[in-house]
């Protein structure tokens, strides 16, 4: 039988900023009890639409290169497919066969050998910087380099080799274009900056520069790294290159050890699994915005057992008093046994009457398993 997947993300709200893979994204948050906003803060130009890419294909197997730079594994194999949907695959592969191969992480690497070929050296940091120490560390005068650019173009690689006198050729997969729905954009950046999303998942380093500009342009920067910088919302970066514009801002994201969606997925899902979680007589309690969990489900609460529960979670195991009890609930009833109905309820959907212990006279507490 087949372990259900834990609903560790219940009640939180995430906000996708990324255009590509973004359904493949939602769809992993949303199994483990995400609720998923999506604005993505970049548009992206499909390869096989791009003339330039097709031209500069054309050029280089005109003349072809003696050292090709891969540096993304999805920007390789949209150049493969552009290449054979206008009959230049064949001819690619050829040329690049023929020259050096240098690859930028294992992610790069797989795709070179999934087009047939073999990398001649890879960057095991998966950072640019790395690549160009190498080579300038050769030798580059006078070498024709082509360096297939993923998105946002050069990340410094091609001013690098050309001042050290070798002939560039830049060739960009896919191309930023302007957000699809720049309302969208421009209501998720306010409403992160109001305290509304739990979480904004960054997948590229231009899509988050493009979202906080974003914020920019609506008046709410300030206010919405305060958000991130008190940890009223999370930021969760997929690598340390997509990191870098948040950082620059004075946001420092959740960052996976591996640069992959399944491990971004994982660090957000550890997050929240370690965040206020209290461990209970019947099981492991975290109360989110707007749902809580117990012993992986889900409880079925309304907004004011909610609230109530959220009381008694904040005092981890201390004692809440009856008062704080009647505040939480509507109205300014004074009734102590509307406090225990509410009470009785938060036990029955919790299946569990040892959860929360009356203590006589005082009031009410969760029950801890180190008490």
């Amino acid at each position: 039988m087949t372990e259900p997947i834990d609903q560790t993300l219940a009640g939180c709200t995430v906000l996708v900023t990324a255009d590509r893979r973004s359904a493949e994204l939602a769809a992993a948050l949303q199994r483990r009890g995400a609720v998923i906003r999506h604005a993505p803060a970049l548009s992206m130009v499909p390869n096989e639409q791009d003339a330039r890419l097709i031209a500069g294909t054309r050029a280089l197997i005109e003349d072809p290169p003696d050292v090709v730079v891969v540096t993304t594994g999805i920007g390789f194999r949209g150049w493969i497919e552009a290449a054979d949907a206008v009959g230049l695959a064949e001819q690619l592969t050829a040329v690049l066969s023929r020259a050096r191969i240098v690859a930028r992480g294992p992610k790069a690497r797989g795709a070179i050998q999934a087009a047939g070929l073999q990398a001649d050296w890879v960057a095991e940091s998966e950072v640019s910087a790395e690549i160009a120490e190498v080579l300038l560390g050769e030798g580059v005068e006078g070498v024709k380099i082509a360096v297939q650019h993923h998105g946002a173009g050069s990340d410094g690689l091609d001013e690098a080799f050309v001042a050290a006198g070798a002939l560039v050729q830049s060739l960009i997969v896919y191309r930023w274009g302007p957000p699809p729905d720049p309302a969208a954009l421009e209501a998720s950046v306010r409403a992160t900056a109001a305290g509304e999303i739990d979480t904004v998942v960054f997948t590229s380093a231009p899509g988050a520069a493009a979202w906080l500009s974003a914020a920019e342009a609506a008046g709410v920067m300030e206010q919405l790294v305060k958000q991130f910088q008190r940890g009223g919302v999370v930021a969760a970066a997929v690598g340390p290159i997509t990191a870098k514009p948040l950082i620059d801002c004075g946001i420092t994201p959740l960052m996976p050890d591996r640069g992959r969606l399944g491990s971004l997925v994982r660090a957000i899902v550890a997050h929240y699994g370690g965040l206020q979680t209290l461990d209970t007589v019947a099981g492991q309690l975290q109360v989110h915005r707007r749902a809580a969990v117990l012993d992986g489900n889900v409880l079925a609460l309304s907004p004011t057992g909610l609230e109530v529960l959220r009381l008694l979670a904040a005092a981890r195991g201390d004692v809440v008093p009856r008062s704080a009890v009647l505040h939480a609930l509507p109205g300014d009833s004074l009734d102590p046994h509307a406090a225990e109905m509410a009470i009785a309820r938060l036990r029955e959907a919790a299946g569990s009457r040892e959860l929360i212990r009356t203590v006589i006279k005082r009031g009410y507490r969760i029950g801890m398993t180190d008490r």
